[in-house]
């Protein structure tokens, strides 16, 4: 996980004097960035307190000063989230083990109304595979029994997959792309839930397992993932291109269903042929974990 000061370091790292137009008289800087005492003046706060609180040595940072922190490091609005999001976190949090994920009957509902043609998959907030319907599990994990997503024991981890399955990388040909999106959505997602020890043990192991993934995970980047294209290689029918957009549930936040859609005319045919390649009724058996929603 990450901690606030850990994250105003590397973005202090970031900010040149040239790009705030502060000149520097040729000075040697042992610093690639910012000094503390500068940022602290961009924000209008003392050198003292500003390095107190990168340091962890205090735990309280008012809006006003955060927005203000947000501001002369010039973030975005993904960025300024996360940062209020790890300055709301304890001192030391603790971790503790959060209740099973089960999809909202309303994302399932959304799910079964789609066209069979268009894949979407119902994610948890560290990635697992919720449910999905036939097309989108036949594109993205046609290797994985389609009922996976029904056992806890056995659902699909997107991060997983995406990091340590061969398969993955193979079906992904803007693979470098996604990945990095992949990492900073994780980092959003653990600033928001510091204490989830499934979300601290998953990036731990990816950390551990995965150079790639360690490595991005060192730049701290952070960002949101709603809209985007995939273009994948797929074993079946070839060439696919998609573009992916994610309808949140208002009562259930934290589940995201991703819904896809072809770029261009050879992937619309791609996807009706894996719709079709099933002699199952796609329609009436189209998603998993359809008896585990819940709410009216």
């Amino acid at each position: 996980m990450e901690s606030l000061g850990t994250f105003l370091k590397n973005r202090r790292d970031r900010i040149t004097p040239a790009r705030i137009g502060l000149r520097t008289y040729g000075s040697t800087r042992r610093v690639p960035g910012l000094r503390r005492e500068e940022l602290a003046q961009l924000a209008g706060v003392s050198a003292g307190y500003y390095t107190r609180l990168e340091q962890g040595q205090t735990d309280s940072a008012s809006e006003q000063v955060l927005t203000a922190l947000a501001r002369a490091l010039q973030l975005d609005e993904i960025e300024s989230l996360h940062l209020h999001n790890l300055a709301r976190q304890p001192s030391k949090p603790g971790v503790s083990e959060p209740p099973q994920e089960t999809p909202h009957a309303r994302v399932l509902a959304l799910l079964e109304a789609l066209d069979a043609a268009t894949p979407a998959i119902v994610l948890g907030r560290r990635g697992d595979v919720l449910a999905w319907n036939r097309t989108g599990h036949a594109l993205f994990a046609e290797h994985i029994a389609f009922d996976a997503p029904q056992d806890i024991r056995r659902r699909p981890s997107i991060p997983r997959m995406f990091f340590l399955d061969p398969l993955a990388r193979d079906l992904h040909r803007n693979w470098d792309e996604l990945a990095r999106v992949h990492v900073a959505y994780l980092r959003l997602t653990a600033g928001r839930f510091p204490t989830d020890a499934r979300l601290a043990e998953l990036i731990g192991e990816l950390v551990m397992r995965s150079d790639e993934f360690a490595a991005m995970w060192a730049t701290g980047e952070v960002a949101d993932c709603t809209i985007g294209d995939m273009h994948l290689q797929h074993p079946t029918v070839g060439a696919v291109s998609v573009a992916y957009q994610v309808w949140l549930q208002p009562d259930s936040p934290d589940h995201r269903l991703e819904i896809y859609t072809p770029n261009d005319s050879s992937s619309a045919d791609a996807l009706q042929i894996l719709t079709h390649g099933d002699s199952q009724d796609i329609k009436s058996d189209s998603t998993a974990n359809r008896h585990t929603g819940e709410g009216p």
